[in-house]
């Protein structure tokens, strides 16, 4: 697949060009009116409301705001005169956090993905699309893991320690060997407690990651993209990122899109519908029968597995067919993440940078922290 429709094809690549068109318009000298900025803000709140999802205007002009019809191909028609600047890797990777920052498995799409998905504006986005495809900061988005160049983050708000995960420094087959045995009591108890409706206002575990040790690579400025790219994420005030060594030989399956992510559950099926249905009905629209990869299994036969960016934007709050009758979600990761199932990944302790958020009141930055914290 093409990252022009690869980006096209899933409600996370959508976003990312919704928000980037976004970006263009605030930049750009010529349309200081932000018309196509006020044109999705109305259209997305119309599509909130209908979908139940509780979205307000308040302030000046906020009734008047409300009583405001705009189509989605007045937006579309808005979006095809925003001048696309020139791409850069600090514009794609904000434009893919905030896509990440929209990801929800708990309840409805938002306004602005229904709004992207409709056949007026993703027609729009395809020019969006194409532009942001020409860059060369997109090319990592369809590799394999970087194996050579791995880094665990971990985030605080206060003094604790910034990676204090109960997967870390533990070996990988205890680790899953847990988790294991604890999905499999939920989903007994989930089965025996929660109502079969998915309509019912119910709610859970909705992610469908693993319980062990994660890592990214570098991005082009230095930076771990794990430091940057996650979902449902707060605003922590420190981060340590830490090398990950990966030994010679490592067998990795690389999660290049749905199909792949697919495979994985048909081969190593394990079922998780009476734990995950209400979640994932709010997000997909689908009732069924759900499975998820059986990570202990997985275990048995890859070292790990990598979830390319390209398969994130593209597959990412989506059903996943995997048979006849089950489907799956990819939930919880992020892009270029690499769950490890085995010890061949180990943190390497004298290689570790600190980090330490700034914001300017819209965006969080992050920049290295010279004197970290003894």
């Amino acid at each position: 697949m093409s990252v022009v429709e690869t980006l096209l094809a899933g409600p996370r690549g959508r976003r990312l060009l919704l928000e980037y068109a976004d970006a263009a318009e605030r930049l750009s000298e010529e349309q200081s009116d932000n018309s196509f900025h006020r044109a999705v803000l109305l259209a997305a709140y119309r599509l909130d409301v209908d979908r139940g999802s509780g979205v307000v205007m308040f302030g000046p002009g906020a009734e008047e705001a409300r009583r405001t019809v705009v189509t989605a191909e007045e937006v579309a028609d808005r979006l095809s005169r925003v001048v696309l600047p020139e791409v850069t890797a600090t514009a794609v990777r904000q434009a893919m956090e905030l896509s990440m920052d929209f990801a929800r498995y708990w309840q409805e799409p938002d306004g602005a993905d229904v709004l992207a998905a409709t056949d007026a504006v993703r027609g729009a986005l395809r020019r969006v699309a194409e532009h942001v495809a020409q860059s060369p900061w997109t090319e990592w988005w369809s590799t394999d893991a970087a194996l050579t160049e791995q880094w665990a983050v971990g985030r605080s708000f206060g003094d604790a320690d910034l990676l204090d995960d109960s997967a870390v420094g533990r070996p990988a087959a205890e680790v899953l060997s847990e988790w294991s045995v604890r999905t499999a009591a939920e989903e007994e108890r989930a089965a025996r407690e929660r109502p079969t409706d998915p309509t019912a206002s119910v709610g859970g575990e909705w992610w469908s990651t693993p319980p062990t040790l994660c890592s990214s690579r570098l991005l082009a400025d230095g930076t771990p993209a794990g430091l940057w790219f996650v979902e449902d994420r707060s605003d922590p005030a420190r981060a340590v990122s830490r090398r990950v060594t990966v030994a010679e030989g490592t067998r990795v399956f690389e999660v290049d899109g749905p199909l792949a992510w697919a495979q994985l559950c048909r081969r190593f099926p394990l079922n998780v519908t009476a734990q995950k249905r209400h979640d994932w009905y709010c997000t997909t629209g689908r009732a069924g029968r759900w499975v998820i990869p059986d990570w202990l299994r997985v275990g048995e036969v890859y070292d790990g597995v990598h979830l390319t960016a390209a398969a994130y934007l593209s597959a990412a709050t989506t059903e996943i067919p995997v048979d006849d009758d089950c489907a799956s979600v990819i939930a919880g990761w992020a892009p270029d993440e690499t769950y490890w199932f085995t010890d061949v990944a180990r943190i390497d302790v004298d290689d570790v940078r600190q980090w330490v958020s700034e914001s300017d009141g819209e965006r969080l930055d992050w920049v290295e922290d010279d004197q970290p914290p003894a």
